[in-house]
């Protein structure tokens, strides 16, 4: 793709892993044009990097090296080898013009690394100082347990000391106290950025510095860190996407794009459950609430929210961006069945598709919402098509890695023979999604307006005057270009007050759809679950 800065604010990423998605790396670039067609111009790879795979990859035990199962390669192919194929893939999807970004994850090591296995050796071990040591379990007592369920202690019982782990106990957390630790995880950045990768998800950003008598979360020194590498890479190569995998308030989130000198974007978590709230309740408010100024600050010239609706995790109802009652109106509403619970009811473990009940007109509601709030969209991988839960997937996972993660559920495999007869038909159920999908994202992608415009909510009126709150309205603009968008979140048609002088305008969308309008009323109306994008 061109050399620009900034072109993350007009992506549209489409998030993957690559074994699930399809097999391997050449799989993968045998889908290179299906997913150009979908209007996807940059992917996000779930951890590729070499791992024993017992958190899905985030526990990595060679950070420049990539798992040779996914590039066609024997166990024994040396990393130059590994990344010679990777940089042959690369190649082949910038030339289609899709951007290529992956996970690496900062803060903690597969307990497989060969730092940590020298670290636990001896106490004199020149890798010790590596990762966090103690004598007992005591330190850090305020750092609160991220796995509650799934893990008793942030300590670890190894030999006669314990380390420190803020995720699984197969996770020793690294000592960023340790300026080598620093160093070499600079240097293992610098490899890819060599071999032409556009970007990092940073993991788990929030917790790389530990402080006593502190939660050991959004610390003043874990931002020095991550502006140390965004220095690095704008030197390096200056369109490199920085992206805060922070679960956090958004007005500590956008702590991490700094002045504009730390990460370009980080994830708008708290959007994503209030966007489930909205269309259950049939009203905008919630939406409206976590956009206003208060929860979603500012953010500087060159940062980016991405905005998701599903993701390879559970749809997340941590208290740390939902209210109690939020959590409980969402849980109760959309935890269907008892095996899409997640830990302990802080999240549902389900697809898009399970989630708007297998309904297309509900998915592309969801979806008209999103493509057109400020943001980058990340569609996950199967949801362009309503993929459904995977329970076989989800209970194969169970018995190999001993962990009842019910996230499982979300991931699986992709079947393309199956998909592709279905994508061919045109009555079934996949083609009625993606038709709707893939043409919104097509549209979306030719209007800069939608990923760099700013935001007005408005509110809407019926013909009697009255606010309408299940019709969600906004316009998008950005330099002299203006974007209304009309979301109706109800079950019924709704009417809407409209100037005449101005009806003319609306007879169609830029979707192409044909919109009813009433001279004689001042109105025009949205069909139940419609969305209208006008360009005004």
């Amino acid at each position: 793709p061109p050399h620009e800065e900034g072109w993350y604010k007009d992506a549209i990423v489409y998030s993957l892993y690559v074994d699930l998605f399809n097999d391997d790396f050449q799989g993968l670039e045998d889908k290179l044009d299906y997913l150009s067609k979908l209007g996807v111009n940059c992917l996000w790879l779930l951890p590729i990097l070499d791992s024993p795979g017992k958190d899905a990859g985030f526990d990595i035990k060679d950070y420049r090296s990539i798992r040779p199962d996914l590039l066609g390669l024997d166990p024994g192919a040396s990393n130059e080898e590994k990344a010679a194929v990777f940089a042959r893939f690369l190649e082949k999807a910038h030339s289609k013009g899709i951007r290529v970004i992956f996970d690496i994850a900062i803060n903690h090591t597969s307990e497989e690394h060969p730092w940590f296995l020298e670290s636990r050796k001896s106490i004199d071990n020149p890798y010790r100082n590596y990762y966090i040591w103690a004598e007992d379990d005591h330190g850090y007592a305020d750092a609160r347990i991220i796995f509650e369920g799934l893990c008793e202690s942030n300590w670890e019982k190894d030999g006669d000391h314990y380390f420190f782990h803020r995720f699984f106990e197969f996770q020793p957390d690294l000592n960023y106290r340790n300026p080598e630790v620093l160093l070499a995880m600079a240097e293992n950045l610098i490899f890819w950025l060599k071999l032409g990768v556009d970007g990092f998800r940073a993991d788990a950003i929030p917790y790389l510095w530990k402080e006593e008598g502190t939660e050991c979360e959004n610390l003043p020194q874990t931002h020095k860190i991550v502006k140390f590498f965004r220095a690095m890479v704008d030197h390096i190569r200056p369109e490199t996407l920085l992206l805060a995998e922070a679960c956090q308030k958004p007005h500590e989130v956008i702590k991490y794009f700094g002045d504009g000198d730390e990460c370009h974007a980080g994830y708008h978590f708290p959007l994503m459950p209030q966007m489930f709230k909205a269309l259950h309740m049939q009203s905008s408010k919630p939406v409206a609430t976590v956009l206003s100024k208060d929860i979603t600050p500012d953010i500087p010239e060159g940062s980016q929210w991405f905005t998701f609706l599903r993701c390879h995790d559970e749809l997340s109802l941590e208290l740390v961006y939902v209210t109690e009652e939020d959590r409980k109106y969402i849980h109760d509403n959309y935890c269907k069945q008892p095996e899409w619970n997640f830990r302990l009811g802080q999240g549902v473990a389900a697809r898009l598709s399970e989630l708007m009940d297998r309904d297309p007109s509900k998915i592309a509601l969801a979806y008209a919402m999103m493509l057109s709030l400020p943001g980058t969209p990340v569609i996950y991988y199967g949801d362009e098509f309503g993929k459904l839960n995977d329970h076989g997937y989800y209970q194969e996972q169970i018995k190999l890695t001993g962990k009842d993660d019910t996230r499982f559920l979300v991931r699986g495999k992709l079947h393309w023979e199956e998909i592709e007869k279905e994508l061919n038909d045109p009555g079934s159920y996949a083609a009625s999604v993606y038709k709707r999908l893939s043409h919104m994202i097509n549209t979306r992608k030719k209007y800069p307006t939608f990923g760099r415009g700013s935001l007005n909510i408005l509110e809407i009126a019926g013909t009697d005057g009255e606010i309408l709150e299940d019709v969600m309205g906004y316009y998008r603009t950005y330099t002299c270009n203006r974007i209304l968008v009309l979301l109706n979140l109800s079950k019924a048609q709704k009417e809407i007050k409209m100037p005449s002088s101005r009806l003319k305008n609306y007879e169609q969308d830029m979707l192409g759809q044909t919109v009813n309008i009433n001279e004689k009323n001042e109105s025009l109306s949205i069909p139940a679950r419609g969305y209208y994008w006008f360009f005004v």
